[in-house]
């Protein structure tokens, strides 16, 4: 299917079609089309694209140049959406920034990108606001406020729209920056991935997921994360409507999908799981659903299994990284014997692994009926253009074959089976290495999802006189269940082989993850190596 792209949008001679245009076009066709909606707020087509134009003649009027970094920080909100596209639309770099993190990652942040403005919703907290008011009277950054729970405050609205209309806006072009986004920054500083106009517009008509007029898409991620930003995009530029939730809730969530007849969503594994486990699911009216995908983290078979059995609607798989070069989708009605796996390669992308040299791997290397692990590395049309000012992290995460072509190592453990279906056996640092032998985490948790009383698990190695390291399972049950340890772990190594056993089960009440709900095993492991607490 071809994205649906307003008649009197004209692509320049390479293709390209500015964002800014595409907005103007669907507002000339369909002027009262709902556009965004944030609880009981609406943006049509023609408020967006008036509201949009007069932030890019906002900041243009005070001297915002091509390139320029300007920051977003703040809850999903209607104003957010028309600052984000306000700001790539005066060919400026939009940077959304976490409202999780610190106020000094923060300022580690502006300081990288060099931010000369930022918008500020004031839910984001006092401390937030302290630090910006500080940079403000240094005279290090331009401070706007927007009004709070996302409304349209009066003095927000006075700065926006004190530009004259006649004010000319830049066109974007394909090589100009389209945004940075900072990675978790779970090993230091975040690194600030830049993403330009041309990879983003590719990106958002690379319809293979049914955009178009007619999707409602429900997104309850946060706006500065990519799990957000991708399919915003894909659905505002086929014309679609996007449903933002300020917070996650699983009970909230379920609500608006049924009464807004949600056609699309992106969610992380935990949202599906809490989604599933609310009281209120069975009895909400989802079949509007067209496609609902899963990204950030992998998905446990047995989550797998009951969204095909409980969720309607095409279910979709999607392994990558923001940085772009690896993409892989698991179509999972399609293909329910590989659910174990993160399916294959899309459309236009090459993924394949390498040894622990740096050598690519041949395809079908390693005995049947799966190849040799070794690291995932790929290139696709949908690569970041490089970490913003890092160039040690750039050459960290590029591979060169002989031909000078450039690809993104991940980091992650895989291996490919005879179909070239991907699974991901472990992050390349989190290998369990034990009297000599690699452990796979995967392997044993995959094990571990098939016991009745296990909700969730994650396995790590930790200290071991004897065998250097070993796996330790820690485990959360199921609701109403008992796990007696002892008898888990021995359930779990009589299954698995003599190399692979558990040193021991804990049973926790949840495990430690990341604000897009990413399990955090550096967080899990550090008791244990820190304090050296060994486990024979």
């Amino acid at each position: 299917m071809k994205p649906a792209v307003p008649a009197n949008s004209e692509p320049d001679e390479s293709g390209f079609i500015p964002f800014c245009d595409m907005i103007s076009g669907h507002a000339a066709v369909n002027p009262g089309g709902i556009a965004f909606r944030v609880g009981e707020q609406l943006l049509d087509w023609q408020t967006l694209h008036e509201r949009v134009s007069q932030v890019a003649r906002a900041l243009v009027a005070r001297y915002v140049k091509p390139g320029d970094r300007v920051a977003v920080l703040g809850f999903p909100s209607l104003t957010y959406a028309e600052c984000l596209f306000g700001i790539v639309t005066a060919r400026a770099c939009v940077v959304p920034l976490p409202v999780s993190a610190s106020i000094d990652t923060l300022k580690a942040m502006l300081a990288n990108c060099g931010a000369k403005w930022l918008f500020l919703d004031p839910a984001a907290g006092d401390g937030v606001g302290l630090m910006a008011a500080q940079l403000a009277s240094s005279g290090s950054l331009e401070v706007v406020r927007f009004g709070a729970d996302g409304d349209d405050g009066a003095p927000y609205a006075a700065w926006r729209d004190a530009a004259p209309s006649t004010t000319p806006l830049p066109r974007a072009q394909p090589g100009d920056p389209f945004n940075i986004i900072y990675s978790s920054g779970t090993t230091g500083v975040p690194k600030g991935i830049v993403h330009l106009h041309g990879m983003r517009q590719r990106q958002a008509q690379r319809n293979g997921f049914g955009f178009g007029p007619h999707t409602s898409t429900l997104l309850s991620t946060p706006m500065y994360s990519n799990t957000t930003i991708t399919p915003m995009i894909g659905t505002l530029a086929n014309g679609g409507e996007c449903i933002l939730m300020r917070k996650f809730d699983a009970g909230q969530y379920l609500a608006i999908a049924a009464k807004q007849h949600v056609t699309h969503t992106m969610l992380v594994p935990v949202q599906y799981r809490r989604i599933l486990a609310h009281p209120d699911f069975d009895h909400s009216d989802l079949s509007a659903f067209i496609v609902s995908q899963s990204t950030g983290a992998p998905m446990d078979i047995a989550l797998k299994r009951e969204i095909l059995a409980r969720w309607p609607g095409r279910f979709l798989e999607v392994y990558g990284l923001t940085e772009g070069g690896v993409s892989c989708f698991l179509e999972a009605r399609q293909f329910p014997d590989k659910l174990g796996t993160v399916g294959k390669a899309a459309h236009g992308t090459e993924v394949f692994l390498i040894d622990e040299s740096g050598r690519r791997l041949a395809p079908g290397s390693g005995q049947p009926p799966a190849g040799l692990a070794g690291e995932v590395v790929g290139r696709s049309p949908y690569m970041m253009s490089g970490y913003h000012n890092r160039p040690d992290a750039n050459a960290a995460i590029r591979w060169y074959d002989q031909d000078g072509s450039m690809y993104h190592r991940t980091g992650d453990i895989g291996r490919f089976d005879e179909d070239g279906f991907l699974t991901l056996l472990d992050r390349s640092k989190d290998v369990i290495i034990s009297g000599g032998n690699n452990i796979y985490a995967v392997d044993l948790e995959t094990v571990l999802a098939g016991h009745a009383e296990v909700l969730e698990s994650a396995v790590i190695g930790v200290p071991s006189d004897e065998w250097g390291e070993s796996p330790l399972a820690l485990v959360v049950a199921r609701p109403g269940a008992h796990i007696d340890a002892p008898a888990l772990c021995d359930w779990v190594n009589a299954r698995v082989g003599k190399t692979q056993r558990l040193s021991r089960v804990e049973v926790r009440d949840e495990l430690p993850r990341s604000h897009l709900g990413k399990l955090s095993k550096k967080e899990l492991r550090a008791p244990y190596w820190e304090h050296k607490r060994v486990i024979t």
